[in-house]
Order: structure tokens, then C-alpha cells, then sequence
């Protein structure tokens, strides 16, 4: 599969997480994309994953390399963005009880708001915007979106909190699609940063993809 490329690739934030799924992915589109350590890489992209991982350790990382406030520059000078699970707490306008980070996006999120790594859980939903299909989502130690404000559009609202929005710039999920074998999001992405990814517009299932399929890319990044 092909994508053509408008200007730029796309970044995966590379500090801590899930940051070679994400590069198996993006790579089964056929974007180019690369892992992301310092603020001049952020130079010429797209569009920035800001993978799932440890919230607090990869907040402290952004401040310590000056990260931070390189992604909050670039995404005013239109970088588009996409945050899944901890990723959606980093760009969070409001933590629940907690400091916020970048605060990009106008959303409220309760971090560990299902409890332990115990009750992470799988499930299908439909997500119009993505996809004509359900979809399959996987939660790990997920938040909760428990708000969102003027400008950002819930793309799915499941039982009592949200679990992905978006607004101009940024797109957020408290879910994993990369550790899924679906490239639905990740084609809207691409979207979102201007690319036109190759394939159908239903739930994207690769029949080649496993739960290892990115360690076949860890000695080529």
C-alpha cells in the first residue's frame, strides 16, 4: 500500500512507549515515518504520534529535552497532532486532580479512571467518522475524556466518558489502535495531516499483522 505524501511524513514521539507499533502502522500505509527524540526532528513533519506509555515519566522527559514547548510551537505553526492513551493526558487542557502538560487540546481527562493494568480490556465499537466498520479497540490502564469543550468533536462516546475526540489540530484516543491489527485511525490521521493513505475506508484489518509484527522494524529505525 501506498500513500502519497503532501509535505512532511510523520513523527512518533520516541521518549518512552509504544512508539514501534505505532512505526509498524504508519509503515503498513506506506507513510514515511520515523521516531522523534529532539525538538529539531519535529522540523518538516505532518504530523506527531504521541504514543501511549507512562504519562508522568514522559511528561518529565518532554520538560527535561525541551520538548515541551517545541510541540506546543509547531502544532501553533499547524503540526498536527495525535495523542492515544497517554498521549490523549499529555495534550489534555485539564488532568483531573493532576497538572496538566502540554494542554493543546480543550478536553478534561481522569488518568487510570478504569483502575490497574487488571482491568485493561478489548472491545469493538463503530466509529462513523473512521470507518464504516467496528472497529477494535484495546484499553490499557486507559483515561477517561470526562470533558470536552468548544471546538472539539467527539468522534466516540461509549457508556459515561468519551474515547476520542478531536479539534482542528489534534486528535486524541484513550484507546491503542496500534497494538490492534486495524489501520482505520491511522488512515485518518494521515487525513487529518493532509496525506491521502491507500486503502478503503472500512476497519483496515491487515491479515500480515500480529501482536510482534513491530519487532521486524526495531534494527531499521
Amino acid at each position: 500500500m501506498n500513500a502519497v505524501a503532501g509535505p512532511g511524513g510523520i513523527g512518533v514521539l520516541d521518549l518512552q512507549g509504544g512508539v514501534q507499533e505505532h512505526l509498524d502502522h504508519l509503515r503498513r500505509v506506506g507513510v514515511s515515518a520515523w521516531p522523534v527524540k529532539r525538538a529539531a526532528e519535529l522540523d518538516g513533519l505532518a504530523g506527531l504520534v504521541i504514543p501511549g506509555g507512562e504519562s508522568t515519566c514522559l511528561s518529565r522527559l518532554l520538560t527535561i529535552f525541551g520538548l515541551d514547548e517545541a510541540i506546543r510551537r509547531a502544532c501553533g505553526n499547524g503540526l498536527k497532532l495525535w495523542g492515544t492513551c497517554a498521549g490523549t493526558i499529555l495534550l489534555a487542557r485539564e488532568n483531573v486532580g493532576e497538572t496538566p502538560s502540554l494542554g493543546l487540546i480543550d478536553i478534561a481527562v481522569s488518568r487510570n479512571a478504569f483502575g490497574s493494568q487488571l482491568d485493561s480490556f478489548n472491545r469493538e465499537a463503530l466509529v462513523p467518522a473512521v470507518a464504516r466498520e467496528p472497529i477494535p479497540l484495546t484499553f490499557i490502564r486507559a483515561p477517561k475524556i470526562v470533558r470536552v469543550g468548544e471546538g472539539v468533536r467527539v468522534l466516540l462516546q461509549l457508556d459515561d466518558y468519551v474515547a476520542a475526540a478531536e479539534d482542528d489540530r489534534i486528535l486524541v484516543t484513550v484507546f491503542h489502535p496500534e497494538l490492534t491489527p486495524s489501520l482505520a485511525f491511522h488512515r485518518y490521521f494521515l487525513r487529518k495531516c493532509g496525506l491521502n493513505p491507500a486503502g478503503a475506508d472500512d476497519a483496515g484489518l491487515d491479515p500480515d499483522w500480529t501482536p510482534l509484527s513491530w519487532t521486524r522494524f526495531t534494527h531499521h529505525v
